[in-house]
């Protein structure tokens, strides 16, 4: 008896930018990957993830390519909004994962101070406060 094929799930792409200028939420697959390429300048067929919000900020889509085809999710709140506001003049704002879920759950994207961490590489001389 054979073991049961393992089930693929939604990945999140490594690399997440979030589009800073409200968007059209009847785009799809194509509308959403034009608006990467003109409005962005990036390349929609990097594996990469790009992050839309309507201007009412009640819907989020999030565009990626992955293993020969397009992906596209969506949600949509009942009640409240995604914490996102527009981010001045930049088009296209870098998420780290953490920010991205934290976004899906509710949390506001400001983020007032970001702490100091060890990263490897740097010698402790340099990274006392």
């Amino acid at each position: 008896m054979s073991a049961p094929a393992p089930k693929r799930g939604m990945r999140t792409p490594a690399t997440l930018w979030l589009c800073t200028q409200p968007t059209d939420m009847r785009r799809s697959y194509d509308g959403l990957a034009a608006m990467v390429r003109r409005e962005l300048g990036a390349d929609p067929l990097s594996g990469q993830g790009f992050v839309f919000v309507n201007r009412r900020r009640t819907q989020l889509k999030c565009l990626y390519f992955d293993a020969g085809g397009y992906c596209v999710w969506s949600k949509r709140l009942e009640a409240g909004r995604f914490g996102v506001t527009s981010v001045g003049q930049t088009p296209v704002v870098a998420l780290s994962r953490t920010v991205f879920e934290g976004l899906i759950e509710g949390l506001d994207l400001v983020i007032k101070k970001h702490r100091k961490r060890w990263h490897p590489g740097v010698s402790r001389a340099s990274n006392r406060v």
